[in-house]
């Protein structure tokens, strides 16, 4: 076994937060991939946020 035992210790903590994802605010399921859709006014956040930070 190996001596570091970090990964084992800190595998329920969770590395990313996603509360201010456009995904959190969601409109609606699509039926069979249960693929979440945005409300219109996160799609529109997330394209300015991306038109802002173009390179």
């Amino acid at each position: 076994m190996a001596k570091n035992r970090f990964k084992e210790k800190h595998l329920g903590r969770t590395i990313e937060h996603h509360t201010t994802a456009s995904l959190m605010n969601m409109k609606d399921l699509k039926p069979v991939s249960r693929v979440p859709i945005p409300d219109e006014v996160e799609i529109k956040n997330a394209k300015e946020y991306v038109d802002t930070n173009e390179k």
